[in-house]
């Protein structure tokens, strides 16, 4: 089953903080969102708003976001219902919510991969670091997914607003951040202009594949 779906009208960042500050796992604010936060100040509009989940993890979506509407992009690209303690195998990794049908699009959860504690990257399984790294929390207290990683996801074909995240929230990324981005990039996308906009040293640039912290 498809649908044409309306337009997206995102949750405000303060409503999608009080709905998961109930669930009974780690979530992060993911996409541009995380990128503001972790600059602390609005960077430009935003066509929709984005929390990431691990996939272990799914289900608290459904429970702190029950009476919604839940649909699944599956195969990507199409959407069709997600139901009621449905488990979301691999290869499905987008949600598209919304409070009553017919209404506007309001959240979007993004599943990710975990395994002995570590994240690991839907793209490539070399690209992972501790859960416990995965995130940071915000001068509110919202919790979001750390810059390098959320570039990482965005190097894949960057868009003009992928480059404005870049630019804005390039000069608080710290050595490290720098160096484990551009080898995490290089490592699955190959040769790729945001590396050279990270200034990192020439053994980082040439590393094939991403150290794990």
């Amino acid at each position: 089953m498809t649908t044409d779906p309306p337009a997206w009208v995102p949750a405000p960042l303060a409503e999608v903080f009080d709905l998961f500050s109930r669930a009974r796992c780690a979530w992060w604010i993911a996409g541009g969102h995380a990128i503001e936060l972790a600059v602390g100040h609005t960077i430009r509009e935003h066509e929709d708003i984005d929390v990431l989940l691990l996939r272990e993890d799914q289900h608290a979506a459904q429970q702190v976001l029950a009476g919604w509407e839940w649909w699944a992009a599956d195969p990507p690209g199409r959407l069709r219902p997600w139901l009621p303690d449905e488990y979301l195998p691999l290869g499905v990794h987008d949600i598209w919510c919304r409070p009553e049908p017919g209404t506007p699009w309001r959240i979007q959860i993004m599943l990710d991969e975990a395994q002995d504690g570590l994240w690991v990257s839907r793209r490539d399984t070399a690209v992972h670091r501790p859960v416990t790294e995965l995130g940071a929390i915000s001068t509110d207290g919202i919790p979001y997914l750390r810059p390098e990683v959320q570039l990482y996801y965005k190097a894949k074909t960057p868009r003009p607003k992928d480059d404005t995240d870049l630019a804005a929230v390039l000069p608080m990324l710290g050595p490290a951040q720098r160096i484990w981005l551009a080898e995490a990039i290089l490592g699955t996308y190959g040769d790729h202009p945001w590396v050279h906009r990270l200034d990192v040293p020439n053994s980082a640039s040439t590393a094939a594949t991403p150290t794990t912290s």
